[in-house]
């Protein structure tokens, strides 16, 4: 093989190694995170929605205080709860207002993991295109 091709081959491939596939992981871990805080969300109504169910006018919980350790917590008022709503703002709602909050966050976190999802399928399009035109480059050289 010509030094010509062989410095092409070595750039696409250290393109594909330095770029694109750090790309892909990072991308990768932040659909991960949005998975995670619509999980957190998810079990944040079904937990409201089980004491609407019940009617729960009182609750008592084991809460974690760090490192696994736990306490047993009793709310005498579950009538009002208080929201993550982020960049630690912590917002009080009515069970209703918290459903609706949380619909809407669903929403969004599900339009963030289709856009997450997009862009890694658009980075594997990319891998694929630089390795087969590596493997051009790696046939023409042996012909």
């Amino acid at each position: 093989m010509d030094s010509v091709r062989q410095l092409k081959v070595q750039r696409y491939e250290d393109f594909v190694d330095r770029r694109l596939k750090p790309d892909l992981v990072r991308a990768i871990a932040e659909r991960d995170k949005v998975f995670e805080s619509q999980k957190i969300f998810s079990d944040l109504r079904k937990s409201i929605e089980t004491l609407e169910k019940n009617a729960a006018t009182s609750l008592r919980t084991m809460v974690n205080l760090g490192s696994e350790v736990y306490m047993q917590a009793d709310v005498p008022d579950t009538r009002h709860i208080f929201v993550d709503v982020g960049l630690g703002f912590h917002v009080e709602f009515t069970w209703p207002e918290a459903l609706e909050f949380i619909s809407v966050k669903e929403a969004r976190l599900a339009k963030q993991i289709d856009e997450y999802t997009l862009l890694i399928a658009s980075i594997k399009v990319q891998i694929k295109m630089v390795c087969e035109g590596i493997q051009e480059l790696l046939q023409l050289s042996s012909a």
